[in-house]
């Protein structure tokens, strides 16, 4: 080894680059941090996944399962929307029980308006579908800036390109 100067603290070192390994060996507490994030990250999707958060997800009950049925059967998704998804003549109702009350919510259900046509439904029915838009309103918000839609009344979608 002529030309190198080298002293007895450097030969562990300059023995491993020899052996073709140029780095110190990591210090056993990185395998058990590395342990405890892959752990940590299990444990987090599995919560988030089973709802455990902010009990937002969770399994419709009977009521709001019949009004999902007269909402499909009635075909309101040509129309409105939930969650960003459905026709554009009508408003997005996915959090529509947020900003109206159950009464006016009622009465255009049931009379309509210039553009929704009335449904003859009875008191319960109507009170299965309200309940369908409370289950839906508790999964999210469909909250759509003026600026993101297009004039066509579809949405412009950013895309970041390198």
């Amino acid at each position: 080894m002529t030309g190198i100067i080298h002293s007895k603290e450097h030969e562990p070192c300059l023995r491993r680059v020899m052996q073709g390994r140029s780095e110190a060996p990591a210090p056993h507490w990185r395998s058990g941090v590395l342990v405890l994030l892959v752990l940590a990250f299990v444990a987090n999707t599995v919560a988030i996944y089973a709802g455990l958060f902010d009990g937002r997800r969770s399994v419709p009950d009977q009521a709001a399962m019949r009004g999902r049925g007269l909402w499909q059967a009635h075909n309101c998704q040509a129309c409105h929307q939930l969650f960003g998804l459905g026709g554009y003549m009508g408003p997005d109702l996915t959090n529509i029980v947020r900003v109206r009350d159950d009464a006016r919510l009622r009465t255009f259900i049931r009379y309509g308006t210039g553009r929704m046509p009335a449904h003859a439904l009875q008191d319960s029915a109507i009170t299965d579908l309200m309940a369908y838009l409370r289950w839906v309103d508790r999964h999210g918000t469909s909250q759509v800036q003026a600026e993101a839609v297009h004039w066509t009344g579809t949405y412009v979608i950013p895309i970041d390109r390198p």
